[in-house]
């Protein structure tokens, strides 16, 4: 299969969608690879390394999309890549489509064959290829809250671990899977008072056993939510329903109470966000102010530490795209149940309901879709 890597086109992105160590491995499976001419350079990743394991440099993202049977990014496609796309064509990446009408629109229109990596499953009902970007964007929503705390930031002036005879910053997080469960981490190395707030007592059973009383765990409820937040620093919106939009957990009335400076991370901003107030920034304009408080909301946060979290997601989607490239996507989707649950879009059709439901679309169940 002839498999293409553009270079990513979205503010501030410097990831790609693989390593030369993952071209390595598709090329020794009898695959062609072609990268785009400077893809990696800004995180290390040369054109040289990239010919060394065996790929072809290729100067225009226009000439990989015109020729690659298979796609390989991390972002979703923008509007000028969607219209890239052509029939049959086979794209493997981030799409965060419940939240993006534009997007769903052109994907489908381009009769593209689209698979996404934050729907995709394992056996433990895990995210696997979410996971690691979640790990990245845990640990990042806590030390972007901390700088955001800065005075200078527009912050209240307040350092997480405070200093002896100053107690320290309260931090909540909203959610208690990966993303939560790092920034929990992040936050209390760091010296933070923190709390996490779940609705699956199982879970928070389990933080309760790993981490002791240094971690306060709370069922998470409106009356919980609204308490905690009140009273925080710095609060880590970190829910997820999977394909589908983050619930609003945090509205305006709960801004008006919080402390002038207070500062709220939002990384559920991919699927909506979970903020009633949250709207999608970049690592250029990272925060805006509402009602006083500070609002980092950027929706592509891994980027920021773009060489870790390539790394990190080519060593998780390098299975997956092996099999698609090794059987052919209908093969590899049918003989696995959950990457066959990473199918959001095939041939103009949305296969995935979450999907479906909240843009209104006609809903075509994916085993359906690729037995066609």
């Amino acid at each position: 299969m002839l498999i293409g890597v553009p270079k990513e086109i979205k503010n501030h992105e410097y990831r790609i969608g693989m390593t030369p160590s993952g071209v390595r491995e598709l090329v020794a499976a009898g695959h062609e690879v072609i990268v785009q001419r400077d893809g990696g350079t800004a995180i290390g990743l040369t054109n040289e390394q990239y010919e060394a394991a065996g790929a072809r440099i290729i100067g225009s993202a226009e000439e990989i999309f015109a020729t690659a049977e298979m796609i390989i990014k991390v972002k979703e496609p923008q509007p000028d890549e969607c219209r890239m796309l052509r029939p049959g064509q086979l794209l493997f990446t981030y799409l965060h489509l419940a939240p993006d009408p534009e997007q769903t629109r052109l994907l489908v229109e381009s009769g593209a064959v689209c698979i996404a990596y934050e729907t995709v499953t394992d056996e433990r009902g895990g995210l696997p290829l979410l996971a690691p970007m979640s790990e990245v964007a845990g640990r990042m929503a806590i030390q972007a809250g901390a700088h955001s705390l800065e005075k200078a930031q527009g912050g209240l002036g307040t350092l997480l671990g405070g200093v002896p005879g100053v107690a320290p910053a309260k931090v909540t997080v909203i959610g208690g899977g990966v993303v939560g469960i790092n920034a929990a981490r992040m936050a209390m190395g760091l010296g933070a008072d923190v709390t996490i707030l779940d609705r699956s007592l199982p879970r928070l059973k389990e933080l309760d056993a790993q981490y002791g009383p240094q971690l306060k765990t709370l069922y998470s409820t409106a009356d919980t939510i609204e308490q905690e937040v009140v009273a925080s620093d710095l609060v880590v919106g970190a829910v997820l329903i999977p394909g589908a939009a983050a619930p609003k957990l945090v509205n305006r009335n709960h801004l008006s109470k919080m402390k002038n400076g207070a500062v709220l991370v939002d990384v559920a901003i991919d699927q909506g966000g979970c903020f009633e107030t949250s709207h999608a920034t970049t690592h250029q304009e990272p925060t805006y102010e509402v009602n006083g408080i500070i609002h980092y909301c950027v929706a592509n946060m891994p980027g920021g530490v773009a060489r870790t979290s390539t790394f990190a997601l080519t060593n998780a989607t390098l299975p997956f795209a092996l099999a698609l490239a090794n059987k052919g996507y209908r093969q590899a989707l049918k003989d696995d149940g959950h990457l066959l649950n990473g199918l959001n879009v095939h041939c103009g059709k949305v296969t995935y309901k979450a999907v479906a439901d909240v843009l209104g679309y006609d809903y075509q169940p994916a085993t359906e879709a690729i037995t066609e």
